[in-house]
């Protein structure tokens, strides 16, 4: 891997590839041919994700149109109501929602729906962007099947600018129209595997999907290219450990690319000794980052391999947003890589993320500092995390995955 062919692949996969989509299938494609290049044989693993077609949706308020898109897998429905805004929380708050249409500023997560729910709202609209771009864009955002649990009532979402429009108006009456169809469509995963010497397995994950607004060259494409410059290394290098490389689909729609690995696979977990995911790296500015769902050995061995490299990094101990919560999750220890932007220099989920905040050598020297680290666990005498899940680690995993309310919040 070199930059020259980095810049190939970032060009190459400039386009949207929202998890189910065609374009997201032909970016899998993609990087399977790109397995083929390199010597190896990869294939398409697909599994069922929700899909909707959107074929109206408006949001009136006070008789003035808001542009606005319709949440997926929400409903079609056509309600007025008055409007409310949930500034807080606390149990006063919430039981003003009751009949309403709720403007939250929240993303709409499994606990704030279930609370508007609860409360009697009847509609919902929350809102992305930032106040000081020029650009008025809004996401596609969708809820969720395990937020709604099958208990729909229609969203939309606006851009930030529009919502402020509307608190500093006092607005008052809201109408949300929504049509939509709804069906079970594909997401695929691109597996790679690389049998060793023995049958225990060391997986290496990166989602290759993006946003509805985003090329997504640093949210994830860069992560997947290194797992192509992983995946190249050990193609040419011997390895005690097998390997297998999951490009996960549909990440940014709930990790729902490794979720259903996990779930396909469950008699092979037993096998899997660490799971290594990259999530963003190689931008031109920002630190690198360990974050260990793991031991905390595993912590301050990353803290002494980066010195020992000449690798500045910092590594921690939690449950990092990504595709090694569900490995976690099964009791697998887990490691994921990133290179953190400072604000304002690199950010995701929009249409900057593009090529323009990559920096093809940062990249290669992520990558080759992953080798090392991967190198180490590969052709170790014994992989030497221990696989067992810290029950710190578990309680975080329950609040990650909604099982349990997070107290400090």
């Amino acid at each position: 891997m070199n930059e020259q062919q980095i810049n190939k692949i970032l060009s190459d996969t400039a386009y949207v590839r929202m998890g189910g989509s065609e374009d997201e299938l032909k970016c899998a494609n993609y990087l399977k041919e790109k397995c083929v290049e390199l010597g190896g044989k990869a294939y398409l693993e697909d599994f069922e994700v929700d899909m909707a077609e959107i074929e109206e949706a408006e949001l009136i308020v006070d008789g003035e149109k808001i542009p606005c898109k319709g949440y997926f897998c929400s409903g079609s429905a056509e309600i007025s109501a008055p409007l409310y805004y949930l500034r807080h929380d606390d149990a006063f708050s919430l039981s003003q929602c009751r009949g309403k249409i709720v403007l939250n500023d929240v993303y709409m997560g499994y606990w704030r729906y279930q609370d508007i729910l609860e409360n009697g709202a009847v509609g919902f609209i929350t809102f992305d962007g930032n106040a000081n771009f020029t650009d008025e864009d809004i996401d596609q955002r969708e809820l969720r099947s395990y937020i709604s649990k099958g208990n729909k009532i229609p969203g939309v979402n606006i851009n930030v600018k529009q919502a402020i429009r509307l608190i500093e108006n006092d607005a008052r009456e809201a109408v949300i129209i929504l049509k939509q169809n709804e069906y079970n469509g594909k997401s695929h995963n691109c597996i790679l595997d690389l049998p060793g010497e023995i049958e225990d397995t060391i997986v290496f994950t990166a989602h290759y999907d993006s946003t509805s607004l985003s090329e997504g060259a640093y949210d994830n494409m860069s992560g997947s290219i290194g797992l192509l410059g992983i995946a190249e290394y050990f193609i040419k290098n011997p390895h005690k450990y097998s390997l297998r490389f999951i490009w996960c689909g549909s990440e940014e729609r709930g990790l729902l690319g490794s979720k259903a690995y996990v779930a396909a696979h469950e008699n092979e977990l037993s096998k899997i000794v660490l799971n290594i995911n990259l999530d963003m790296i190689g931008c031109i500015m920002g630190k690198f980052i360990a974050c260990c769902t793991s031991e905390e050995k595993l912590v301050h061995y990353l803290e002494y391999l980066g010195a020992v490299e000449s690798f500045g990094l910092r590594a921690y101990q939690d449950v990092y947003s990504s595709d090694s919560t569900p490995f976690a999750d099964k009791g697998i220890p887990a490691v994921s890589f990133a290179r953190i932007a400072p604000n304002n220099t690199a950010t995701i989920h929009n249409s900057y993320d593009t090529a323009k905040v990559m920096k093809a050598s940062q990249l290669l020297a992520d990558i080759d500092f992953i080798n090392i680290f991967a190198n180490n666990m590969v052709n170790a005498g014994k992989c030497p995390v221990l696989r067992e899940m810290p029950e710190n680690m578990k309680e975080k995993l329950d609040i990650y995955l909604a099982r349990k309310r997070d107290k400090k919040k």
